[in-house]
Parts: C-alpha cells; sequence; structure tokens
C-alpha cells in the first residue's frame, strides 16, 4: 500500500490492494483546495451511505446532499448524526443543527446537541432538511464556500 502510494498509484487502485483500509478520497485533492474538500467529503458521505445498510440513514445524507445551501458545507458525524461546518478545518464550526436517522426507528431528530431538551421528530429526511437549512445562521451561509458540485 505505501509502495504504491510512493509510486503514484492512485487512490483507487491503493484501495483494491489494501481492502481493509477505509479510503475516503479527501487526501486526492492535490491543492487541498477547500471547495474541493468539501466536495470529496460529500462523495465519501454519500459512499459511506449507500454501504451502512442503513436506509433511513442513506435518505438523509442523499437529502442533505440534494440541497445546494448544505452541499456548500462541509459535512460531517458524530456518532452518526449529521452536523455541518463553514470549513473543512478541524475544529469545525459549532453546527446550528444536528441530525440523526435512527436505525429503524422511522423518522428523524433535529436536535441543537446532544443536550437538547427539546429535540423534534420529524417524519421524512425531505423536511429534516428543510429544517436544518432555515437554521443554519446567515453569518454561516455567508461564509460558506461556492456550490462546488
Amino acid at each position: 500500500m505505501i509502495r504504491g502510494w510512493a509510486e503514484g498509484a492512485s487512490l483507487e487502485e491503493i484501495g483494491q490492494a489494501a481492502l481493509f483500509d477505509i479510503l475516503t478520497g479527501r487526501f486526492e485533492v492535490p491543492d487541498n483546495n477547500p471547495a474541493d474538500i468539501i466536495a470529496s467529503e460529500w462523495q465519501w458521505m454519500l459512499k459511506d451511505a449507500r454501504d451502512a445498510d442503513w436506509p433511513e440513514y442513506q435518505a438523509l445524507i442523499e437529502a442533505a446532499y440534494a440541497e445546494p445551501r448544505l452541499r456548500r458545507l462541509y459535512p460531517y458525524t458524530s456518532h452518526w448524526e449529521l452536523g455541518f461546518s463553514s470549513t473543512p478545518d478541524y475544529p469545525f464550526s459549532r453546527p446550528s443543527v444536528w441530525i440523526d436517522a435512527p436505525r429503524g426507528a422511522g423518522g428523524y431528530t433535529i436536535s441543537e446537541g446532544r443536550n437538547d431538551p427539546d429535540p423534534m421528530q420529524i417524519p421524512t429526511p425531505a423536511e429534516a432538511i428543510a429544517i436544518a437549512v432555515d437554521r443554519i445562521p446567515a453569518d454561516l451561509q455567508q461564509t460558506s464556500l461556492e456550490d462546488p458540485a
């Protein structure tokens, strides 16, 4: 695997040789352009969601990706909850909303954090994404990058 990388193998070629590694594609962005890193991370999240055998999670990620205002933001998860940052650099900007797709429970949960005393229960991913977009602060939308897709 390291030899392939050193010899200029593509990420896909390395992934075929090292099936135990999870390759995101993120580091294949040659100039570390933030918009390209965000686009790459979205592609990884879409692939990961398809491979997760979790239909609710896949529907959530696909619905989020379909929304151009969210697609400009860096998507990330913590404990399988989806959040968004204005930058792909850690530490991420504090998400204005977390969206959870409880496995097999049906519906989606929107909260402002793990200790949110009043999380919202939403029946569909489209509705959850619409609420998430409404909760994105104006300054986060203005500082987010141009739509990379």
